[in-house]
Protein backbone atom coordinates (compact mmCIF):
# COMPACT_ATOMS: atom_id res chain seq x y z
CA UNK A 1 0.00 0.00 0.00
CA UNK A 2 1.23 3.07 -0.27
CA UNK A 3 0.91 5.63 2.58
CA UNK A 4 1.54 9.61 3.83
CA UNK A 5 2.58 10.10 6.93
CA UNK A 6 2.36 13.31 8.33
CA UNK A 7 4.25 14.08 11.96
CA UNK A 8 6.22 17.52 12.66
CA UNK A 9 8.34 15.68 15.07
CA UNK A 10 11.20 14.68 12.78
CA UNK A 11 12.28 11.41 14.83
CA UNK A 12 9.27 9.76 15.34
CA UNK A 13 7.87 10.55 11.48
CA UNK A 14 10.92 8.62 10.33
CA UNK A 15 10.44 5.71 13.54
CA UNK A 16 6.72 5.28 11.97
CA UNK A 17 7.96 4.97 8.22
CA UNK A 18 10.51 3.07 9.02
CA UNK A 19 8.07 0.62 10.55
CA UNK A 20 5.50 0.88 7.89
CA UNK A 21 8.32 0.08 5.48
CA UNK A 22 9.41 -3.15 7.22
CA UNK A 23 5.37 -3.56 6.68
CA UNK A 24 6.27 -3.79 3.19
CA UNK A 25 4.37 -0.19 2.56
CA UNK A 26 5.63 2.52 0.02
CA UNK A 27 5.93 5.43 2.56
CA UNK A 28 6.06 8.71 1.80
CA UNK A 29 6.66 11.89 4.69
CA UNK A 30 5.67 15.29 5.01
CA UNK A 31 6.49 17.50 8.29
CA UNK A 32 3.49 20.24 8.20
CA UNK A 33 -0.24 20.81 6.30
CA UNK A 34 1.32 22.39 3.62
CA UNK A 35 3.71 19.76 2.11
CA UNK A 36 1.13 17.07 2.97
CA UNK A 37 -1.38 18.79 1.05
CA UNK A 38 0.98 19.46 -1.64
CA UNK A 39 1.98 15.61 -2.09
CA UNK A 40 -1.83 14.53 -1.85
CA UNK A 41 -2.53 16.70 -4.52
CA UNK A 42 -0.14 15.04 -7.02
CA UNK A 43 -0.28 10.80 -5.09
CA UNK A 44 -2.76 8.48 -4.48
CA UNK A 45 -2.44 7.35 -0.91
CA UNK A 46 -4.41 4.34 1.16
CA UNK A 47 -4.16 5.41 4.32
CA UNK A 48 -2.81 9.29 5.32
CA UNK A 49 -0.89 8.92 8.96
CA UNK A 50 -2.19 12.12 10.05
CA UNK A 51 -0.62 14.43 13.25
CA UNK A 52 -3.49 16.20 14.35
CA UNK A 53 -1.25 19.64 15.66
CA UNK A 54 0.77 20.78 12.33
CA UNK A 55 2.57 23.55 11.64
CA UNK A 56 1.09 26.11 8.65
CA UNK A 57 -2.01 24.23 7.94
CA UNK A 58 -3.73 22.02 10.77
CA UNK A 59 -4.23 18.53 10.90
CA UNK A 60 -7.77 19.42 10.95
CA UNK A 61 -7.86 21.74 7.93
CA UNK A 62 -6.13 18.84 5.77
CA UNK A 63 -8.55 16.04 7.24
CA UNK A 64 -11.45 18.07 5.19
CA UNK A 65 -9.17 18.92 2.36
CA UNK A 66 -8.95 15.34 1.66
CA UNK A 67 -12.77 14.64 2.67
CA UNK A 68 -13.86 17.46 0.10
CA UNK A 69 -11.57 15.71 -2.70
CA UNK A 70 -13.90 12.73 -2.29
CA UNK A 71 -10.38 10.89 -1.95
CA UNK A 72 -10.69 7.01 -1.17
CA UNK A 73 -7.17 7.57 1.14
CA UNK A 74 -8.24 6.27 4.58
CA UNK A 75 -7.19 9.11 7.71
CA UNK A 76 -5.81 7.41 10.68
CA UNK A 77 -5.63 10.53 12.92
CA UNK A 78 -2.78 10.91 16.19
CA UNK A 79 -2.84 13.68 18.62
CA UNK A 80 -1.25 13.70 21.98
CA UNK A 81 -5.17 15.19 23.02
CA UNK A 82 -6.63 11.77 24.15
CA UNK A 83 -9.52 13.29 25.57
CA UNK A 84 -13.35 12.01 24.45
CA UNK A 85 -14.37 15.27 22.88
CA UNK A 86 -11.06 15.39 21.24
CA UNK A 87 -11.55 11.84 19.66
CA UNK A 88 -15.03 12.72 18.78
CA UNK A 89 -13.63 15.94 16.89
CA UNK A 90 -11.60 14.18 15.07
CA UNK A 91 -13.77 11.77 13.42
CA UNK A 92 -16.67 14.29 12.85
CA UNK A 93 -14.69 15.94 10.44
CA UNK A 94 -13.89 12.95 8.46
CA UNK A 95 -10.71 10.61 10.09
CA UNK A 96 -11.49 7.15 9.91
CA UNK A 97 -9.77 5.95 12.71
CA UNK A 98 -8.28 7.93 15.87
CA UNK A 99 -4.75 6.90 17.90
CA UNK A 100 -4.08 8.58 20.76
CA UNK A 101 0.36 9.15 21.31
CA UNK A 102 1.74 7.46 22.83
CA UNK A 103 1.00 4.40 20.97
CA UNK A 104 2.48 1.11 20.47
CA UNK A 105 4.12 0.62 16.74
CA UNK A 106 2.60 -2.80 15.91
CA UNK A 107 -1.01 -1.59 16.73
CA UNK A 108 -0.23 1.46 14.52
CA UNK A 109 0.48 -0.70 11.42
CA UNK A 110 -2.62 -2.92 12.48
CA UNK A 111 -4.65 0.25 12.18
CA UNK A 112 -2.87 1.33 8.92
CA UNK A 113 -3.67 -2.01 7.27
CA UNK A 114 -7.41 -2.55 8.45
CA UNK A 115 -7.51 0.94 7.22
CA UNK A 116 -6.16 0.33 3.64
CA UNK A 117 -8.29 -2.47 2.71
CA UNK A 118 -11.21 -0.16 3.38
CA UNK A 119 -9.61 2.29 0.74
CA UNK A 120 -9.82 -0.20 -1.93
CA UNK A 121 -13.19 -2.72 -3.01
CA UNK A 122 -13.10 -5.71 -0.93
CA UNK A 123 -10.59 -7.91 -1.00
CA UNK A 124 -10.12 -10.95 1.29
CA UNK A 125 -7.48 -10.80 4.02
CA UNK A 126 -5.74 -13.94 2.42
CA UNK A 127 -4.92 -13.70 -0.69
CA UNK A 128 -5.26 -16.77 -3.11
CA UNK A 129 -4.72 -17.40 -6.96
CA UNK A 130 -3.14 -20.12 -9.35
CA UNK A 131 -1.66 -21.95 -6.17
CA UNK A 132 -0.62 -18.65 -4.36
CA UNK A 133 -1.13 -17.77 -1.00
CA UNK A 134 -0.34 -14.48 0.06
CA UNK A 135 -1.31 -13.32 3.87
CA UNK A 136 -0.71 -9.27 4.52
CA UNK A 137 -0.89 -9.59 8.09
CA UNK A 138 2.05 -12.92 8.88
CA UNK A 139 3.96 -11.39 5.35
CA UNK A 140 4.04 -14.78 4.47
CA UNK A 141 3.88 -16.43 0.23
CA UNK A 142 3.24 -19.76 0.11
CA UNK A 143 3.39 -21.14 -3.58
CA UNK A 144 2.08 -25.11 -3.70
CA UNK A 145 2.29 -25.29 0.10
CA UNK A 146 5.96 -24.09 -0.26
CA UNK A 147 7.06 -21.36 1.81
CA UNK A 148 8.31 -18.63 -0.29
CA UNK A 149 10.73 -15.64 1.20
CA UNK A 150 10.25 -12.71 -0.41
CA UNK A 151 11.92 -8.60 -0.43
CA UNK A 152 9.50 -6.11 0.90
CA UNK A 153 9.76 -5.15 -2.38
CA UNK A 154 8.65 -8.33 -4.12
CA UNK A 155 5.72 -8.77 -1.64
CA UNK A 156 4.50 -5.49 -2.75
CA UNK A 157 4.18 -6.30 -5.88
CA UNK A 158 2.82 -9.75 -5.35
CA UNK A 159 -0.18 -8.52 -3.18
CA UNK A 160 -0.73 -5.68 -6.13
CA UNK A 161 -1.12 -8.58 -8.82
CA UNK A 162 -2.92 -11.03 -7.00
CA UNK A 163 -5.75 -8.00 -5.08
CA UNK A 164 -6.05 -7.82 -9.15
CA UNK A 165 -8.10 -10.96 -9.37
CA UNK A 166 -6.61 -12.04 -12.76
CA UNK A 167 -6.60 -8.46 -14.31
CA UNK A 168 -3.91 -6.37 -15.38
CA UNK A 169 -1.88 -4.01 -13.54
CA UNK A 170 -0.15 -1.33 -15.22
CA UNK A 171 3.59 -1.17 -14.18
CA UNK A 172 2.90 2.65 -13.45
CA UNK A 173 0.40 1.48 -10.89
CA UNK A 174 2.85 -0.90 -9.07
CA UNK A 175 5.43 2.05 -9.13
CA UNK A 176 2.93 4.25 -7.31
CA UNK A 177 1.94 1.85 -4.63
CA UNK A 178 4.90 -0.48 -4.01
CA UNK A 179 7.77 2.25 -3.98
CA UNK A 180 7.72 5.63 -2.52
CA UNK A 181 7.89 9.34 -4.23
CA UNK A 182 11.66 9.14 -4.53
CA UNK A 183 11.12 6.39 -6.96
CA UNK A 184 12.72 7.06 -10.40
CA UNK A 185 10.11 5.57 -13.29
CA UNK A 186 13.05 5.20 -15.59
CA UNK A 187 14.79 2.58 -13.62
CA UNK A 188 13.43 -0.50 -15.02
CA UNK A 189 12.46 -1.37 -10.91
CA UNK A 190 9.06 -2.58 -11.86
CA UNK A 191 10.57 -5.33 -14.46
CA UNK A 192 13.52 -6.34 -12.24
CA UNK A 193 11.15 -7.11 -9.06
CA UNK A 194 8.95 -9.08 -11.78
CA UNK A 195 11.82 -11.42 -13.01
CA UNK A 196 12.91 -11.86 -9.07
CA UNK A 197 9.39 -13.10 -8.58
CA UNK A 198 9.26 -15.32 -11.27
CA UNK A 199 12.42 -16.65 -10.01
CA UNK A 200 11.08 -17.12 -6.10
CA UNK A 201 7.89 -18.58 -7.25
CA UNK A 202 9.42 -20.99 -10.12
CA UNK A 203 7.84 -22.98 -11.90
CA UNK A 204 5.01 -23.64 -13.84
CA UNK A 205 5.22 -19.46 -14.50
CA UNK A 206 2.13 -17.69 -13.34
CA UNK A 207 2.76 -14.03 -14.00
CA UNK A 208 2.28 -13.30 -17.59
CA UNK A 209 3.67 -9.80 -19.15
CA UNK A 210 0.68 -8.37 -21.29
CA UNK A 211 2.76 -6.42 -24.10
CA UNK A 212 2.49 -2.50 -23.56
CA UNK A 213 -0.17 -3.03 -20.99
CA UNK A 214 1.76 -4.39 -17.59
CA UNK A 215 1.67 -7.98 -15.61
CA UNK A 216 -1.12 -10.52 -14.70
CA UNK A 217 -1.45 -13.33 -12.48
CA UNK A 218 -4.14 -15.69 -14.74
Amino acid sequence: MRVLVVEDEHVLADAIAEWLREETHAVDLAHDGEAALERLAVNDYDVVVLDRDLPRVHGDDVCKELVASDSAARVLMLTAAAQLDDRVTGLSIGADDYLPKPFAFPELAARVLALGRRSRPAAPPVLRRAGITLDPSRREVFRDGRFVPLARKEFAVLAELLRAQGGVVSAEHLLEKAWDEHADPFTGAVRLTVLKLRRKLAGPPVIETVPGVGYRIG
